[in-house]
């Protein structure tokens, strides 16, 4: 059996000789991995098949490139498919018109009351929580998840190193998920 081409030397043959079939190979590696990703960040088909297009569209043109030194491949490639979404999202919300907007606040949900109740509780679990993190750890988190600015921005934004802004959110993740435990379950 031939050894699988690692991630790296399809990459460079991709980025240096414009190889389409080293793009082939990682598409079929990863697409799926890309649209479940996207899919569950927006939770539209659309937006997952046009973000899957876009990130290999980034690769071929060479628009956001991959250093080794900085972790995994796939990690990178997540990244830039988290970025691309965000990005995505942001069209899309440009483009909505106002009707649409006001049709949807006619419906009614189907939501109980002991379901917006629990989303409170969650939701107050979640700020108490954040609240008990280091002030470093909050902003990290704030900055990442709420803003939705990369690590590289907030790197950059608050004159952090990179690895220290990972490590940051790495550790405010972990004492979010003890803390949740602690309340009575993690967040599903």
């Amino acid at each position: 059996m031939p050894q699988e081409i690692k991630d790296i030397d399809l990459y460079r043959k991709v980025v240096d000789d414009q190889d389409s079939s080293a793009l082939r190979q990682l598409y079929r590696k990863y697409e799926k991995l890309i649209y479940s990703f996207t899919y569950k960040m927006t939770g539209d088909q659309e937006i997952a098949e046009e973000v899957i297009q876009e990130v290999f569209l980034k690769l071929w043109k060479k628009h956001a490139p991959y250093d080794h030194t900085k972790g995994k491949f796939s990690s990178w490639l997540l990244t830039m498919t988290r970025n691309t979404c965000l990005d995505a999202l942001k069209k899309r919300k440009k483009h909505e018109s106002v009707e649409y907007i006001e049709k949807d606040s006619l419906q009614v949900s189907n939501e109980t009351p002991a379901d917006i109740v629990e989303w409170k509780e969650k939701g107050k679990a979640i700020q108490d929580c954040i609240r008990a993190l280091k002030e470093d750890q909050q902003r990290m988190v704030h900055l990442f998840y709420f803003k939705g600015l990369t690590q590289q921005s907030i790197s950059k934004d608050t004159d952090t190193p990179l690895g220290t802004v990972k490590g940051r959110i790495r550790l405010a993740l972990k004492h979010l998920h003890s803390c949740l435990k602690g309340k009575g379950g993690t967040m599903e």
